[in-house]
């Protein structure tokens, strides 16, 4: 076959080929290189396990994501967002620490509604669970919050905004806020008792990811039962559990049957199998404490301790001090 042949034959080839990647483009649809849409829910009244709850199609070409994660993990969420005035602070000294919950419309919200007291609770933590402090900002009519500050030592600081707006869902937000220092992280082994301040709390039941987890906190000094717990925060005390690795958030408060001591009786649901850290804010005699404790989830059929692969426990102490409180 000579040459010109050999271009002819070679052309029909090319335009056969050409005519059918038409048919089956034109069969399967455009490619599209934007992003999926991502549409995030309420809050949810309790830490949800659900990291991704999955994906709608509307049959036009664009997917969208519906995400519902644990508390905490996110800076804006269902339109509302947390922005820091102050993103890094000097370790042990007194900071005047500011931010703004922004609206779906962009500006400061102004309208909070109270819960157990308080229109806005703040929790700070180091990232390895140390340094947890739970404080009461205020707010100025513009709708900056302000509190004073002071963290112990350089590293990231996790800072969660616990708060209901007016209107709205009860909702977490959370940043990161960095502290200049030397950082050593501390470890934290399994405790089911903390020492703070003279009083010994003990911890009672297991966490069983997904499920309601009756939890017992019994408060003793010198051995003797304390009775007469302050109510705080309309309250008789109040449990923060956060997840290692991501610091996923979950806020408890005491069930109906609690009574000011020694036993104040929880029930938490945890998202996920991992271990926790709980740290427990009571008041006696007019003065806050806060008792911590490390608990891995237990399995449903056995009451065993599980740690799935790839969770590892953060880094603490095994025995509890008070920490600071405004």
């Amino acid at each position: 076959m000579n040459t010109a042949a050999r271009l002819s034959v070679y052309g029909a080839v090319l335009a056969l080929l050409t005519a059918g990647a038409y048919v089956t483009g034109s069969a399967v649809g455009p490619f599209s290189s934007a992003a999926p849409t991502v549409t995030t829910g309420a809050e949810p009244a309790e830490m949800s396990g659900a990291e991704d709850a999955g994906h709608g199609d509307d049959n036009s070409g664009a997917v969208t994501e519906v995400v519902d994660q644990p508390a905490g993990l996110a800076s804006s969420r269902g339109g509302y967002t947390l922005t820091p005035t102050t993103p890094t602070l000097t370790a042990g000294t007194p900071t005047d620490f500011a931010f703004h919950i922004t609206g779906p419309d962009g500006s400061p919200v102004t309208a909070f509604d109270e819960e157990h007291t308080k229109r806005l609770h703040l929790i700070v933590v180091r990232r390895d669970t140390t340094a947890y402090q739970h404080l009461h900002p205020t707010m100025d009519a513009d709708g900056t919050w302000r509190t004073s500050l002071t963290v112990p030592a350089g590293g990231s600081y996790r800072v969660f905004a616990d708060f209901v707006p007016t209107g709205g869902a009860p909702t977490t937000l959370g940043v990161d806020l960095s502290a200049a220092g030397d950082y050593a992280p501390a470890t934290h082994p399994t405790s089911s008792t903390a020492q703070v301040d003279g009083y010994e709390v003990r911890l009672d039941g297991d966490l069983t990811a997904g499920q309601a987890s009756p939890l017992t906190l019994t408060v003793t000094r010198g051995g003797v039962p304390v009775t007469d717990l302050d109510s705080y925060l309309g309250a008789y005390g109040h449990l923060v559990a956060l997840r290692a690795g991501d610091l996923a958030y979950l806020h408890v408060h005491p069930d109906g049957s609690s009574t000011p001591g020694p036993q104040i009786r929880f029930i938490a649901e945890v998202p996920s199998a991992a271990t926790y850290r709980l740290f427990l804010d009571f008041q006696h005699a007019g003065v806050v404490r806060t008792a911590e404790f490390t608990l891995p989830t237990a399995t449903a059929a056995t009451g065993a301790s599980a740690q799935p692969a790839g969770i590892t426990e953060q880094p603490g102490h095994g025995h509890d001090t008070q920490n600071g409180h405004r």
